[in-house]
């Protein structure tokens, strides 16, 4: 119904190919969010129109890309459509859908984010074209302070001690769930991401995530049996058939029973939503620095993360009054103040006062002062690549004897894949 509203209005109030707001009608935003994000997205929506005087027309969907193309092609594309990660934007950018934000725009742009950051939001170019709405951290291991009895491995080779302890003690070290459908494995992707990016580098993971490193090279190869050095079936909660079946959002809801299902957990810094949801039976629920706590993935100076991007796809009045807005310090405070949404915000002027809890401000200050940080590298990738990712990381935990199959098929994947289909985004550094 909101999709017919938006078309109705759209052609109600437009003449050749102009948008809604170029007539003086509501900005048209299409986003994924739904639920609670959609919720907590209009009241940034609100606040823009308070301030403007600009009405908008916001339709959320979890299939965004797909309306957009459909949008796109038939040239009635939104204003400004938030997409949730920068390989989709890029696209966009390629095709000349997505417009480049001008010097004014940029200019806000440029002051409200650090170096880093405007790097990221080029998408691979000398032009800026969009605004992080809200940010994640995905470079964070999560554990229950209580219980960790102080120990804080900071190598790699630590922390696959420490797991090999606990197992042989008679523990159980990792909470994983791969399932996310329709795109299960995905939070296997993002530990050999995480591994590659902290042993081999953000040259060599920019070189791979690109096209430009063959899957079967020493690096890549190694990064997956550091992986399966750390996940041995023994250390999973549950055994590798759990893994696969368990949902990504639940795997770490048995750190915060009574004893522990398991102790460690990868995941983004979303999670902490989650797990503060997570009512326990005695009616309390998680809270942060004291249930749970992150430590950084070991290795090299440097942090995977994620974004949902905004950008221009109409250069009318109100899409440019928006993304102003959107990279205002005003915008950017609305969504991380709200209570247990757990969104973060990539803007530098934000001060650390508006996050609740000292476990949000260390990954706020992470995400604003790293002095390197790059895109999820599945998220560059096409999509073939990315799904054959995603299914050879699950067929990885169920036979490890197949890695150097796995491999290969990998591989002929990615020769298979045109090189303009490729994205050639830099890290931020």
């Amino acid at each position: 119904m909101k999709r017919l509203l938006a078309v109705v209005m759209a052609l109600s109030l437009v003449a050749g190919g102009c948008s809604a707001s170029a007539a003086g009608g509501p900005v048209v935003v299409l986003a994924s969010w739904t639920g609670e994000e959609e919720r907590a997205f209009r009241q940034v929506l609100d606040a823009f129109k308070a301030d403007t005087g600009i009405d908008y027309l916001y339709e959320g969907t979890r299939a965004v890309d797909q309306v957009l193309a459909s949008d796109v092609q038939r040239g009635t594309p939104p204003d400004v459509a938030v997409l949730p990660n920068a390989g989709v934007l890029a696209k966009y950018q390629k095709s000349g859908d997505l417009l480049p934000l001008d010097e004014d725009l940029s200019a806000a742009v440029t002051r409200s984010f650090s170096p880093q950051w405007v790097t990221l939001q080029q998408i691979g170019t000398e032009k800026l074209y969009a605004v992080a709405v809200k940010a994640d951290l995905k470079s964070l291991i999560w554990y229950n302070p209580a219980r960790m009895a102080g120990v804080r491995p900071t190598t790699f080779a630590g922390l696959r001690e420490y797991s090999a302890g606990l197992t042989a003690a008679g523990g159980t070290p990792w909470c994983v769930g791969m399932g996310a459908p329709p795109a299960s494995g995905w939070p296997g992707t993002d530990w050999i991401e995480d591994i590659m990016l902290h042993s081999a580098g953000p040259d060599k993971y920019r070189q791979w995530a690109s096209g430009g490193l063959e899957w079967t090279s020493p690096e890549v190869e190694q990064a997956w049996l550091d992986w399966g050095s750390v996940l041995e079936p023994a250390a999973i909660r549950g055994g590798t058939a759990a893994a696969l079946l368990t949902d990504f959002g639940d795997a770490g809801k048995p750190m915060f029973t009574d004893p522990p299902g398991c102790a460690l957990e990868h995941q983004a810094s979303f999670i902490m939503s989650r797990y503060q949801n997570f009512k326990r039976p005695d009616g309390t629920f998680p809270k942060p620095g004291t249930d749970f706590d992150f430590l950084t993935f070991p290795g090299r100076d440097v942090s995977e993360v994620a974004a949902d991007l905004a950008g221009m796809f109409q250069d009318t009045p109100g899409a440019r009054k928006l993304i102003e807005f959107l990279a205002s310090e005003k915008a950017q405070r609305i969504w991380p103040s709200i209570p247990r949404a757990n969104a973060f915000s990539a803007n530098r002027k934000l001060g650390l006062d508006v996050y609740p809890d000292p476990v949000s401000r260390r990954v706020a200050d992470t995400i604003t002062t790293a002095s390197a940080l790059c895109f999820d590298a599945s998220d560059l990738m096409p999509a073939t690549m990315t799904g054959a990712f995603h299914r050879a990381v699950l067929e990885y935990l169920s036979n490890r004897d197949r890695l150097e199959i796995l491999l290969r098929q990998l591989e002929d994947v990615r020769k298979s894949i045109q090189p303009g289909e490729w994205l050639k985004i830099h890290c931020g550094q």
